[in-house]
């Protein structure tokens, strides 16, 4: 299609007399790419990813998908999106096929559709194997393939994942990144929430950061990190050499600064290998013994904690420990 796939105005979405879970956001991306949505916990991703998806309406603003006012029309919405939630909405006691053929079901296909459908995208995620296995005999990481099978049958033109890696082994995770890269050569369009920093930089085409309902900064990854300056140097030192390796560095930089986050001293780097030579002798000259020291650029972790005051670690840390009931697991399937 001609014009952005997925375009959201001034949405707003409220919960109770507080709590403002969209505060005005505004956002548009065209087919054929990876849209990360990155945010801390609670910053409002997932409402967004459900007003998108027909499962919320909007208290105000507008949004579309693929041409169609979600709100207007959520049926026909409904005919070109794919969902797959933070927890694998799958039938334990169902075999895989039957998992994806009866969500094809409730796309209204015929049952010879479903399972022609089944058995593709089954194939296409790498689970043919194990398609006439219980679900319950399946590793996390299948599980999450075996959503993304659900999610695909019904053939969407934009995929919504909300944190598609949550909990999987690191071998899973790097196969999902790959099933992600596939699905996007072939014309499906994804929207992929994470706080796992590194999978949008490895896959998002185009990134926003949200935060407390609010829309703070979208860009490539590129142009997100140029917005941090220029490259730093990281250094690790004894803890009681800290405060003289701090002094000794301000006569090349007065901005040294100790991160306690990272237990290591940082300090911008204009001129990259030559600002690092002259701290090397510099330290050198002082007799402070250096425990490692590296030229980096900017991450999208320095990104996070500019933009959220939050390192992606304590973002980490504030994930939901409560699961979803499988009841509203399975009507937000459903409803998609």
């Amino acid at each position: 299609m001609n014009g952005p796939i997925v375009r959201v105005e001034n949405v707003v979405k409220t919960f109770g007399p507080t709590v403002r879970a969209l505060d005005d956001v505004s956002l548009e991306f065209e087919p054929g790419i990876v849209y990360g949505l990155l945010g801390p916990n609670g910053a409002g991703k997932t409402t967004l990813i459900r007003v998108l998806t027909t499962l919320l309406k909007a208290d105000s603003g507008y949004a579309e998908v693929a041409g169609i006012d979600v709100r207007k029309d959520p049926v026909a919405a409904r005919n070109h999106i794919g969902l797959a939630g933070q927890f694998a909405a799958v039938d334990d006691y169902l075999t895989g096929r039957e998992n994806v053929e009866m969500v094809g079901r409730l796309y209204n296909l015929s049952a010879s559709d479903a399972k022609q459908r089944a058995a593709d995208v089954l194939k296409r995620i790498h689970l043919d194997d194990a398609a006439d296995r219980t679900v319950r005999t399946y590793s996390g990481g299948m599980r999450r393939r075996l959503d993304l099978a659900a999610s695909l049958v019904g053939r969407p033109s934009v995929l919504f994942l909300d944190e598609p890696t949550t909990g999987i082994d690191p071998q899973s995770r790097l196969d999902l990144w790959d099933l992600i890269r596939d699905l996007i050569v072939t014309g499906t369009t994804v929207l992929l929430t994470t706080q796992y920093l590194d999978e949008a930089d490895q896959l998002a085409n185009q990134i926003a950061v949200i935060d407390r309902g609010k829309l703070i900064a979208q860009g490539t990854g590129n142009e997100l990190k140029d917005k941090m300056g220029g490259s730093v140097i990281e250094l690790h030192v004894a803890e009681e050499d800290r405060p003289r390796t701090l002094e000794a560095l301000a006569a090349i930089s007065g901005e040294a600064t100790f991160e306690a986050g990272h237990q290591s001293i940082r300090l911008p780097a204009p001129d990259g290998s030559q600002t690092l030579l002259a701290v090397v002798r510099r330290l050198d000259a002082t007799s402070i013994t250096v425990q490692d020291v590296a030229l980096k650029k900017p991450t999208l972790d320095d990104v996070f904690l500019a933009l959220t005051g939050r390192g992606a670690a304590e973002a980490e840390a504030e994930r939901e420990s409560p699961k979803k009931p499988e009841r509203r697991r399975r009507r937000e399937r459903s409803a998609v």
